[in-house]
């Protein structure tokens, strides 16, 4: 199966569909967040790595990081999905890089009266910019995962099984910070560098070295919204040898300049503030 490593930069997506007006159907991916669908009605299809389950109204599906996933859809589900970047978390953080749960499946885990509050009141907090709305909202991300991951059955990620892409996957997203190379990854995971680079390119559809700054420059989105550290601060701490390979890299892939994309969020939350003084 051909999966496309989906680069996002966000810390958390929510998608409120529980009027029915979207098809939940998506082809094969991957990223480094983790993947959350509160399915409320309807039926489709969700497949993670090698699990195909049927979704029925009332069940969550929660992929972790770098699992491969999709769904295909029958008609126009009612859902809420969240993409979460794990982060954003620290308190969990661990759980979702070392562990894969046995199913992602949590059957009828949505009829559950907190995770559908929680799940609705992390929809409405969607866009909430307001003095310590990241705090709440984490709250509220804390308890609905807590929850659910008291009801799955977790395993260690063993490096060096049948599973090569999540291993290596895993391994990058543990490590993208320090120098990487596929000789290094050959000596830590005992697999040929040669096949790790088909990998990437046969089942990502990009380069190692690529992949690798999508991570780095992914991290520097975070640290730009939020931080007030340099540009070059920031290029050391998400593993950039140089400010210029790292400038050329977050170009190529965000289409603008990591000064400019700072200077573009500001402007952003400058004018929500200001819309939200006026109201």
């Amino acid at each position: 199966m051909i999966a496309f490593y989906e680069n996002r930069t966000d810390d958390l997506f929510c998608r409120d569909n529980s009027g029915g007006n979207k098809h939940l159907r998506c082809a094969a991916h991957l990223h480094s967040h983790l993947e959350l669908v509160i399915f409320l009605n309807g039926h489709a299809t969700a497949f993670c790595d090698t699990e195909r389950v049927d979704l029925q109204a009332g069940d969550v599906f929660l992929t972790f990081p770098n699992q491969i996933h999709r769904y295909e859809s029958f008609e126009k589900e009612c859902y809420y999905i969240f993409l979460i970047n794990p982060e954003i978390l620290p308190e969990l953080s661990s759980v979702f890089l070392d562990s894969l749960p046995t199913s992602a499946l949590l059957r009828g885990m949505a009829q559950d009266e907190e995770v559908l509050s929680l799940a609705k009141r992390l929809c409405d907090m969607d866009g909430d910019d307001s003095p310590f709305a990241k705090v709440k909202r984490n709250g509220y991300l804390l308890a609905l995962l807590s929850k659910l991951l008291q009801h799955m059955e977790l395993g260690d990620v063993i490096p060096g099984d049948s599973h090569a892409l999540k291993t290596i996957v895993n391994f990058c997203a543990r490590n993208f910070r320090k120098e990487l190379s596929l000789s290094l990854l050959e000596n830590e995971l005992h697999i040929s560098r040669y096949y790790i680079s088909h990998l990437f390119s046969d089942k990502l559809k990009m380069s190692f070295n690529d992949y690798i700054n999508s991570l780095r420059v992914s991290s520097a989105c975070t640290y730009l919204k939020s931080d007030d550290k340099s540009v070059t601060e920031i290029s050391s701490l998400v593993g950039f040898g140089t400010l210029r390979t790292f400038n050329r890299a977050f170009s190529k892939q965000m289409g603008q300049t990591p000064s400019e994309y700072r200077a573009s969020k500001r402007k952003a939350h400058g004018a929500l503030n200001k819309k939200g003084t006026q109201l």
